[in-house]
């Protein structure tokens, strides 16, 4: 099978299986235990910490959680839990980790202001500027959409955040390691290890100095005095053997990505790309054609992994909200499909894909 799946999770890298290996193996000690087997684990994650946030450069600390969706739940709630102020300003495209959190708490008397985007899926700067107060106690925004992989002005966002005295939060998940990081804009910053080659079941949010999240769950404090659970050494080794190699390859891995998507985007002819075509991470390619039928076209074409939106939302019966919020009516929504490619994506990939897709697509149209 070709997978073009890579906003969902990504292939694990052959560097972060081996760094897991021998802690799932022979190093299974406690990494929380006082003996040696147990000291040997807990050095195993400070290794694995370390890379993982020697992007977001000296000062913070970065704490391991089960995953962003967790650390986007634990830096929203426990930044709102925490401050006086009542405002909590985020944008219409963002995952459902933040938009359902928010929600959550407009219904405990919070302040939810969701800011609008335009057609290419950028948010508006003028309405953030009216809405950031000084009863703002947090915003958060994304810094590449899991959808339509546009690029948002998070540093802008941020710089009005901070004038206002509220808590910045980003949702850098498809952002680590693909795009630069707006360490210096942000606050709290939430990542996850399988979106960049590494295993499932870890991410980890990364705090500015002076920054405490309320905690979300209790127990032993394990994390920092903030997080309770135990670690698992090998997921946090893996997290950080990818972590090394995703910013070693970051321009290569652009490079490689930039040039698959001028490839498939040249066979598409006749396709609209939704979202900015320039503000964008190039290893998203959302498009739709006028009248396709997506469930169709993916029971025809099965020996391709795509999407017709987000994971995570698979199921749910819900419409993509994201391509909603762009400007799309219901049946170009319907009709719309991503692709989401990589570092272990080859030319010869795309082109069996692309062209798989358009003849199920032009069989469609033909028996229509």
């Amino acid at each position: 099978m070709i997978y073009l799946d890579y906003q969902a999770t990504t292939p694990l890298a052959p560097e972060a299986l081996a760094a897991m290996r021998p802690l799932l193996e022979e190093g299974f000690g406690n990494p929380h235990s006082p003996h040696r087997m147990g000291r040997a684990a807990k050095a195993a994650v400070e290794v694995a910490r370390d890379q993982v946030a020697a992007p977001f450069g000296p000062g913070g600390r970065l704490l391991f959680t089960s995953g962003a969706t967790e650390a986007l739940n634990w830096a929203i709630k426990g930044i709102a839990e925490t401050s006086p102020r009542r405002r909590i300003v985020t944008t219409a495209i963002e995952h459902a980790a933040v938009l359902d959190t928010v929600a959550w708490l407009g219904g405990r008397g919070h302040d939810v202001i969701v800011l609008p985007v335009d057609h290419e899926g950028i948010v508006d700067l003028d309405a953030a500027r009216a809405a950031i107060d000084g009863d703002t106690a947090l915003v958060a925004a994304m810094l590449v959409n899991n959808e339509i992989g546009t690029i948002q002005p998070v540093a802008a966002l941020g710089a009005m955040a901070r004038e206002a005295g509220a808590t910045m939060i980003c949702d850098a998940v498809q952002g680590y390691g693909r795009v630069p990081l707006p360490v210096d804009a942000c606050d709290l910053i939430a990542i996850s290890a399988h979106k960049i080659h590494g295993p499932k079941g870890i991410g980890a949010l990364w705090l500015r100095d002076g920054f405490e999240p309320a905690p979300l769950m209790h127990g032993g404090g394990q994390e920092g005095g903030l997080r309770s659970g135990t670690l698992a050494p090998a997921l946090c080794a893996g997290f950080g053997a990818a972590a090394k190699l995703a910013f070693e390859r970051i321009e290569t891995d652009a490079d490689h990505v930039f040039g698959l998507f001028g490839r498939a985007h040249s066979m598409l002819g006749g396709w609209i790309v939704n979202g900015a075509l320039d503000r964008r991470y190039f290893g998203n390619l959302n498009i739709r054609h006028d009248g396709l039928d997506v469930s169709r076209l993916m029971a025809d074409v099965r020996d391709v992994a795509f999407s017709a939106g987000s994971a995570c939302a698979s199921g749910s019966g819900r419409p993509s909200h994201v391509l909603e919020a762009i400007g799309l009516a219901a049946a170009e929504a319907r009709s719309s499909i991503r692709l989401g490619f990589g570092r272990y994506t080859t030319g010869e990939e795309i082109d069996t894909a692309i062209a798989l897709i358009l003849d199920a697509a032009d069989r469609q149209r033909a028996f229509a």
